[in-house]
């Protein structure tokens, strides 16, 4: 059963593993609604206000961590291209070839992990839950050995 979850107004990402688009409550939900909107954000340059209001219409937005979620979209959005060159280093490619979703969920993970009071674990298997409901089938391989690596190497610094 193939489920359309709604980018914009002109894509749709079809999700194929019969789960639910924002399934979690609370931070887990934050999480999952943010990978969805830093896609959309990646795919259209939409600017925080826009993804802000288009989220806020959402039925699931009333179970998130409304706090979380509008923190971590302000943070992210703000600091993208120094998120970028805090992961570049830890990557295969070049950080424009990184697929989108996983993108998002480094994004995510990497503000948790160096701009908020989320213990580093919690941050990296969080990531890792995403990558296993949204992206590719080995995506949370690739998400667990980036924000190892990274994780490694702020911890030796």
């Amino acid at each position: 059963m193939n489920s359309l979850l709604p980018i914009s107004d002109n894509e749709i990402m079809v999700n194929n593993k019969n789960e639910k688009r924002f399934e979690g409550k609370g931070r887990v939900g934050s999480r999952q609604l943010l990978v969805q909107v830093l896609y959309q954000h990646q795919k259209n340059d939409d600017d925080v206000e826009t993804l802000m209001s288009q989220s806020c219409s959402l039925k699931e937005y009333k179970r998130i961590d409304q706090d979380y979620f509008s923190t971590l979209l302000g943070g992210i959005i703000a600091s993208k291209k120094e998120i970028d060159e805090k992961i570049k280093s830890h990557i295969d490619r070049p950080i424009d070839q990184i697929d989108s979703i996983e993108r998002a969920i480094l994004w995510i993970a990497v503000y948790e992990i160096t701009d908020t009071d989320i213990p580093n674990a919690i941050a990296m298997n969080e990531a890792i839950e995403l990558a296993k409901s949204f992206g590719a089938e080995t995506s949370f391989q690739y998400i667990n050995a980036v924000l190892d690596s990274f994780c490694q190497s702020i911890k030796n610094s």
